[in-house]
């Protein structure tokens, strides 16, 4: 197993080298794209008040209106119905007045940074009163996971790299710094990282087939048709697999390393206990780990497709039909790719423990 895993370990090491992005090209291609027009800026305001048809007014807080006060352009309907109030801040567009247009000041978003910090916060709060030291290690290794993402898979992604090599190399990488760092350099920790592996290529090969004979194309979404005109030569059905492959990885950490640690509390429970015995014991628990784990895997990909789960409703087609559709095969494409991963992971992840932990101690014989 140690020599499956330093082998896997110079293979990624050789994957990061191949596949990292080209810093001229990356640079070039990053940011190229022109958000808004060149005389715009994005200042920020305050709310004063709230007209009885939705206006919005606002007093400008920095910029070249700074202190003005303005009706803000283009809200949608729905802003006013998110309980705004005076005092709350909004980000604006304000676009320079030209010889043929007049100033404009539009509305962007709501600014929503003390919120958000502030739920950062206490989740990290959360998590350290909770995990204590493992917490924090699991946070470092969540920016590590994010740096990889950040420096590696996305600009590797943009630059034109194989989505599902890119997916598969940088999945790895984190694996192997997430698992040693969260839980130890252990044969503990290594089985659960083998069957990690294991996990994320049996999810890699069953998503290939399976975006292939469903013939999906990866465009569902404003983002991706949007992506389609910035960067046409992009493969979006790869892109599909590697977004499925990265979605798994904390699934399959979950399972992993819970029944990796299943077989070694087993074992210090049970020192006599044969392997075949163990290996049953443990996989009685992996079942009852599987069947929580497609609750979640389902309701997480239902959650995030509720909208468009609302719309087929409206439709006066039956369901079948409407399987046709590219948003709705891609739903199902994701959650039964991910959960055929995540169950074979299961078994394979209790054998390779079974199998790497101390073998049966000799019964205590009891003198006569």
């Amino acid at each position: 197993m140690l020599g499956f895993l330093t082998l896997c370990a110079l293979v990624t090491a050789i994957g990061v080298f191949a596949l990292w992005p080209d810093g001229d090209r990356s640079d070039e291609i990053l940011g190229s794209q022109q958000f808004a027009s060149e005389s715009a800026t994005f200042p920020s305001g305050t709310i004063t008040d709230i007209g009885a048809e939705g206006a919005i007014t606002v007093v400008v807080n920095d910029g070249e209106r700074a202190g003005d006060e303005v009706i803000v352009e283009n809200v949608p309907p729905e802003v006013n119905d998110v309980g705004l109030e005076p005092g709350d801040r909004l980000d604006l567009i304000r676009v320079a007045a030209t010889d043929q247009t007049p100033e404009r000041i539009s509305y962007f978003g709501i600014e929503r940074d003390r919120p958000l910090l502030a739920l950062l916060l206490a989740f990290i709060v959360v998590v350290l009163i909770v995990a204590r030291l493992r917490g924090l290690l699991a946070l470092i290794s969540l920016g590590f996971a994010g740096a990889v993402l950040g420096y590696f898979v996305l600009p590797a992604l943009i630059t034109g790299e194989s989505p599902v090599l890119v997916a598969l190399v940088g999945s790895t990488a984190i694996m192997y710094v997430v698992l040693y760092a969260t839980h130890g350099l252990s044969i503990r920790t290594s089985a659960a990282l083998a069957g990690t592996l294991a996990g994320l290529a049996i999810t890699a090969a069953v998503g290939l087939y399976a975006i292939g004979a469903t013939h999906l194309t990866g465009v569902t979404d404003e983002g991706s048709r949007v992506l389609t005109s910035l960067a046409p030569d992009t493969g979006f059905s790869q892109l599909l697999l590697a977004a499925v492959v990265i979605a798994g990885l904390g699934v399959l950490n979950d399972v992993t390393i819970t029944q990796s640690s299943a077989v070694w509390e087993l074992r210090s429970a049970a020192p006599t206990m044969s392997r075949t015995t163990l290996f049953a014991s443990a996989m009685r628990i992996g079942r009852d780990h599987i069947a929580s784990t497609i609750y979640t895997i389902v309701f997480a990909y239902a959650g995030t497709a509720l909208t468009v789960l609302l719309v087929i409703q409206l439709f006066d087609r039956p369901i079948l039909d409407l399987i046709a559709t590219e948003e709705i095969a891609e739903e199902i494409v994701r959650s039964l790719v991910s959960s055929i991963g995540l169950v074979l992971a299961v078994p394979i992840t209790t054998l390779i423990a079974a199998l790497t932990v101390p073998g049966p101690a000799e019964p205590a014989r009891v003198p006569n």
